[in-house]
């Protein structure tokens, strides 16, 4: 799994080289947008929820003294859950709304690497949208039950650095399951694509891990993360397909 996730990780460098030779970001315009909106959008409600969560969770503390140490720690804590939830709520939605858009592109690269004219298998937007956000919404509902317990995990001092490592792996993994599926769409049905991706979590992971890093880089990050997560997802999946 560990050399999955490494390889997962530098084909990150191909998918760029491929996007540019193919002169696939023409096709990107629309996910931009839609990551753009919604990142706007996600930024701007932490921002406003992020001030009431601390002062709601800092109501806990019935006392005075120690009043000034628990609001700091109350606003970094709300800062801390709203930062992990939004990063999940967004790149669930971002991937299901870009769906229709980012497997045409999926198809290209497919059939760029076999040598094949045509590997669709005839869906429709509506068809392709569907199933993208069945799976994100399975895959949503999935993680934020495994992320809430590791959460509080995370707040016991020591032990709390293994609830965030997990925390990140269960997010990359989940993540890369959604990019995958933009090509294992054409060969399995849900149950299938999932086996698939459990079968090779190692590169699920990595192709997650820098999506997830990717996030976190101001304003551009939440524009051009997705397109390339997808060309590197369809790029580790046609050739483990093959294989």
């Amino acid at each position: 799994m560990v050399r999955d996730i490494f390889k997962s990780i530098q084909t990150y460098a191909r998918a760029i080289k491929i996007i540019s030779k193919l002169n696939l970001w023409k096709f990107f315009l629309i996910p931009v947008i839609i990551g753009f909106l919604l990142g706007i959008l996600f930024i701007t409600g932490a921002i406003n929820l992020s001030g009431d969560a601390g002062a709601y969770l800092a109501g806990f503390w019935p006392f005075e003294f120690g009043k000034s140490a628990v609001d700091s720690l109350s606003s970094w804590l709300a800062a801390f859950l709203i930062l992990i939830l939004g990063i999940i709520f967004y790149k669930h939605i971002l991937m299901a709304l870009s769906s229709p858009f980012m497997t045409p592109v999926s198809e290209k690269v497919e059939a760029y690497l076999t040598g094949k004219t045509k590997v669709t298998n005839e869906s429709k937007f509506v068809t392709q949208l569907s199933r993208s956000i069945q799976l994100n919404i399975k895959n949503l509902l999935k993680e934020i039950a495994i992320t809430l317990p590791l959460m509080l995990l995370s707040l016991i001092p020591v032990i709390g650095l293994i609830g965030v490592v997990l925390i990140f792996y269960f997010q990359s993994y989940y993540t890369g399951f959604g990019n995958m599926d933009y090509t294992l769409e054409r060969h399995f049905d849900y149950k299938g694509s999932k086996k698939f991706t459990k079968k090779n979590k190692g590169l699920a992971i990595g192709n997650g891990a820098v999506f997830t890093a990717m996030l976190l880089i101001p304003f551009v990050g939440i524009m051009i993360t997705l397109p390339i997560a997808a060309v590197a997802a369809t790029i580790n999946t046609v050739e483990r397909l093959q294989e």
